[in-house]
């Protein structure tokens, strides 16, 4: 939870009880042992990211810039989970920095800060992407997304997504960017 009591993040884990006993404090209580799957935890990543969302949405653009994949990661579920979608608007233009982006879940943190703002989502991935575009997030085509150095967003993902031959990850991004009438203009 937030500083405000609101909720931050919500997870379905399982648990096993591993025993139940008569309890050390006597009466009708009860102790009983819990476990649960590690993997259903959140990582210790998403922590620094929970810590720095606890008074709300950043307010400063690039406070993911420098994270780690994982905790950009986190950053997108919270940026999901604490939207406060109003009616969707079509239109203007946004500009997003090539430069600050380190590694595909960079680049969807850049693009939801473009279009929405500091702490902003549009997506963490192709198909989530997708669904954005087709509305209920904010913004819709038509509109115009200035990309400014293009060339280092394909340079910094090339390893990352090595294209045999083919696009690499942010040309495939602005062509199905455009393909839904963003005007995608690379620079």
């Amino acid at each position: 939870m937030d500083d405000t009591g609101r909720v931050m993040d919500r997870r379905a884990i399982g648990f096993d009880a591993e025993w139940t006993r008569p309890s050390v404090l006597g009466g009708a209580l009860v102790d009983v042992l819990l476990t649960v799957d590690a993997d259903a935890l959140p990582g210790s990543a998403a922590r620094p990211v929970w810590r720095s969302w606890r008074a709300g949405p950043p307010l400063r653009p690039g406070s993911w810039r420098g994270l780690s994949t994982a905790a950009k990661k986190a950053w997108q579920t919270l940026a999901l989970d604490l939207r406060e979608p109003g009616p969707d608007r079509s239109g203007g233009e946004y500009h997003v920095d090539g430069r600050a982006v380190e590694d595909e879940a960079g680049l969807h943190c850049a693009i939801g800060e473009a279009l929405l703002g500091p702490g902003g989502y549009y997506g963490w991935g192709w198909d989530a992407l997708s669904d954005c575009l087709g509305g209920g997030f904010g913004l819709v085509p038509p509109f115009t997304l200035h990309w400014h150095d293009f060339a280092a967003t394909e340079r910094e993902l090339a390893e990352e997504h090595a294209p045999a031959g083919g696009l690499g990850y942010p040309e495939e991004l602005a062509r199905e960017l455009e393909r839904h009438g963003v005007t995608v203009v690379r620079a």
